[in-house]
């Protein structure tokens, strides 16, 4: 193998992207606004919901449940009257009002469980179901506090208190979690899909034919493909990495970014040599794309990334140790979230190196048979 060869129909296959705007489009969109959309549009927890209350008690313990609402999950409440409550609902300024009622306090604290009523405005469908669970978890933890400080003695303290904090991510924002996901995913996906159409295009072009006469080996023609691929999708994920997860999305990285981009390369020699695999059995960009459809959803599904792995069968947390993605995953989560360092990861930068090898081999393998039969 001549590394002159290499570098120069890897300089080839570069200039050809270039010339493809639909591909660039592709990953632009990808590393961007892909990424932010599905990180951000509709985040699991709560965020920011509008509320507006109707203090009709005007008590400590109102004022107390008032001010419970706060940032992110709820903008601060805003305080109306009972005849306008209505309205405000109606026009959609809010999508929560709560109407605390006379008397709440007293009938609290004499044993009556007074009601409070909480209109939602249900046509804002995620906000509504979340948000009605989140107020009322809110005013029965206000309330509990509120009688017990006043009834203190009453009833003896609980012997053990479960307190809980999280150390990354204290606010449980799904963003912060679904933008580094959502950032692997697409590595994973662009890095199969561009080396896979990459060689495709030359079966297509009639131009693979034209390579297998020059002094090229295919090993050559393959390693050109998966370096020059691996390379774009390496910048891209690093610049995504920094403009859009980083500064955009705001999600804080725990970890080392030189380490999670060094199991990204080995992940990338991975993906690429799949891409080369699934290229060189499709005969067509239709069929490329189908067979893109069954590969890469069981490897997103089932990486991690979307589901842990330990809600899964075992026979299916077994299986897909085969695959890159979960090893990917695993470190990414690890380094980016937890701040593990090589000394934590590396069974999965050996086991990305093992599969790699291995998917190399096996697309090469498949590789020279192709370029035989043309040959033939």
């Amino acid at each position: 193998m001549r590394m002159a060869n290499v570098t120069r129909l890897g300089v080839k296959e570069l200039q050809t992207l270039l010339r493809d705007p639909i591909m660039l489009a592709l990953i632009v969109y990808a590393f961007t606004v892909s990424i932010h959309a599905a990180a951000t549009a509709m985040p699991e927890t709560l965020n920011e919901a509008p509320i507006t209350v109707v203090d009709e008690d005007r008590s400590p313990l109102s004022r107390r449940l008032v001010d419970a609402f706060q940032p992110p999950y709820f903008e601060p409440p805003t305080p109306t009257t009972l005849a306008r409550m209505e309205s405000r609902l109606d026009e959609g300024l809010t999508a929560f009002a709560l109407d605390i009622p006379p008397a709440f306090q007293r009938d609290v604290l004499a044993g009556r469980q007074p009601a409070l009523q909480l209109n939602v405005d249900a046509t804002r469908m995620t906000q509504a179901f979340s948000g009605a669970g989140y107020i009322e978890a809110i005013v029965n933890q206000e309330v509990g506090g509120f009688v017990e400080r006043y009834r203190a003695g009453a009833s003896p303290a609980a012997p053990v208190a479960l307190e809980l904090r999280a150390l990354y991510n204290p606010q449980l924002n799904q963003a912060w979690f679904g933008g580094v996901m959502e950032l692997t995913a697409r590595i994973t996906m662009l890095a199969i899909i561009l080396t896979g159409a990459a060689l495709i295009r030359e079966r297509e072009h009639g131009t693979l034919e034209h390579l297998m006469v020059m002094p090229v080996t295919p090993l050559e023609v393959m390693l050109a493909k998966i370096l020059s691929m691996g390379l774009v999708v390496l910048i891209a994920a690093s610049l995504s990495l920094l403009l859009v997860v980083q500064a955009l999305i705001g999600v804080p990285i725990a970890g080392s970014v030189p380490l999670f981009l060094a199991g990204t390369v080995l992940h990338l020699f991975a993906a690429t040599s799949m891409g080369v695999a699934l290229g060189t059995f499709a005969r067509s960009m239709p069929q490329f794309a189908l067979l893109i459809l069954l590969v890469l959803l069981p490897l997103l599904m089932l990486s991690g990334a979307m589901t842990p792995r330990e809600s899964m069968p075992a026979f299916i947390r077994w299986l897909m140790l085969a695959a890159p993605d979960t090893h990917f995953v695993m470190l990414s989560q690890a380094i980016l979230f937890r701040g593990a360092g090589i000394a934590v990861v590396w069974p999965q930068f050996l086991a990305l190196l093992v599969v790699g090898v291995a998917l190399f081999a096996a697309s090469l393998a498949g590789f020279r048979r192709a370029v035989g039969a043309l040959a033939h």
